[in-house]
């Protein structure tokens, strides 16, 4: 199984869609953090299950929730979590 690492925008973007979530719903919140946990240690174990993003090349789409797309990059060691968007904002 491959590590786990976050580059800081990641992080920051996932803590403000959390924010955002939990202003409105405390519970929805954790359980959409927990389902993101969850996918990422999947891809950990299968880091090319999930397809090759076509917007970034380089980069592989996990859809953690319907409105929620995890973008990551396979290295030798481990996945680098890149990007946490909302499916419908555009991107990069």
């Amino acid at each position: 199984m491959l590590l786990i690492e976050w580059t800081a925008s990641a992080k920051l973007d996932l803590l403000e869609i959390l924010d955002y979530i939990s202003e409105r719903n405390e519970k929805a919140a954790d359980r959409l953090f927990e389902r993101i946990e969850q996918d990422l240690e999947h891809a950990a174990e299968h880091p090319y299950l999930f397809k090759s993003s076509q917007r970034v090349q380089g980069l592989r789409e996990l859809v953690t929730h319907p409105n929620y797309i995890i973008c990551y990059q396979v290295t030798a060691t481990s996945i680098k979590v890149v990007n946490v968007v909302h499916a419908r904002r555009e991107f990069p």
